[in-house]
């Protein structure tokens, strides 16, 4: 019976060993600082209307852009237009040419952010501030996905809110 035990015991063992881990991904502090240079270089873009660095900063194909309103932004535009919609695809393509194209001193900034990596995916959640002019034209909460590539850290999906 001892002899039965111990051949099963070595055989789930054996077995352990076998079959293929997962290794944990491990953030580093060297992760989490290039995250943050990527934030740095998007407000850093925005402010010098430079879309082509900011362009830089995604992914350059797949991905997603996405706005939505906050109930009272919301409210108000179903005022406006009974058919406004809550939420509104965009591109960061579009995002880089407004930058590039726009005349006015613009800037975002960033509060609270908040990255969570594995070093290969991460999130950067912040609450950010608008403005052009010196005048905030919105404030929300935003979310980026990014992705580790041969070319460092490169936002994926972008989802914010807009509100005032």
């Amino acid at each position: 019976m001892r002899a039965a035990l111990s051949l099963i015991l070595a055989a789930c063992l054996a077995a352990s060993f076998g079959t293929p881990g997962h290794a944990a991904n491990v953030t580093t502090d060297a992760d989490v600082a290039a995250i943050r240079q990527v934030v740095q270089q998007f407000q850093t873009a925005i402010v010098a209307h430079d879309g082509k660095t900011l362009g830089s900063l995604f992914m350059p194909e797949g991905g997603a852009w996405r706005s939505a309103l906050d109930e009272t932004t919301y409210a108000a535009a179903k005022s406006r237009n009974p058919a406004a919609p809550r939420t509104m695809p965009s591109t960061w393509q579009d995002f880089a040419g407004f930058v590039q194209r726009s005349t006015k001193p613009i800037e975002e900034r960033f509060h609270d952010v908040r990255i969570d990596t594995n070093g290969t995916v991460a999130s950067v959640w912040f609450d950010f501030e608008f403005l052009e002019e010196g005048k905030v034209t919105n404030r929300g909460s935003e979310t980026w996905q990014l992705v580790r590539t041969d070319d460092g850290w490169k936002i994926n999906a972008m989802l914010y809110s807009i509100g005032h």
